[in-house]
């Protein structure tokens, strides 16, 4: 039997369809305002309010956990600016991912995860976590994530 034959990939789900596209789209919108005269300021407002927007439209416990995580990036990393990627809400230094929140229900997952890249500078000897589970985000949630977004940019 050939590997064809044995072999139950069907390609990407919906789910990872989706999120390609809205990364296509995300790259279109960012090079047409790149392309128009403009300050950063002005971008970075327009990437904040693409950011809300898209939060605004998650179902109701990614809405909160997304808002709160949102919240507590700005506040404790305001270099990262915020932007989509995938299509979830995303958190860059100089144009580069450093963490991200992806909802549950994007992937049809149990849980929504906050992610981060290699970009974040959260190494610790040699094996570190680079994305946690969030079922709700607590007070004790949110000092952890602000001493891990604090740390991913230091």
């Amino acid at each position: 039997m050939s590997l064809t034959e044995s072999s139950t990939h069907q390609g990407f789900t919906a789910e990872e369809r989706a999120a390609m596209k809205d990364h296509a789209q995300e790259l279109k919108t960012a090079a047409r305002r790149d392309s128009r005269a403009g300050k950063a300021a002005e971008k970075a407002a327009e990437a904040e309010r693409e950011v809300l927007a898209k939060i605004a439209e998650m179902q109701d416990s990614d809405r909160i956990m997304a808002e709160r995580v949102h919240a507590v990036i700005a506040a404790s990393a305001p270099v990262l600016a915020s932007k989509l990627w995938y299509g979830m809400p995303a958190y860059a230094l100089d144009g580069k991912i450093v963490c991200f929140f992806q909802s549950a229900e994007k992937f049809k997952a149990r849980y929504a995860t906050l992610g981060f890249s290699d970009q974040a500078k959260l190494d610790e000897g040699t094996m570190w976590a680079a994305g946690f589970a969030l079922t709700e985000v607590t007070a004790e949630v949110e000092a952890r994530i602000g001493a891990l977004v604090k740390q991913s940019v230091s």
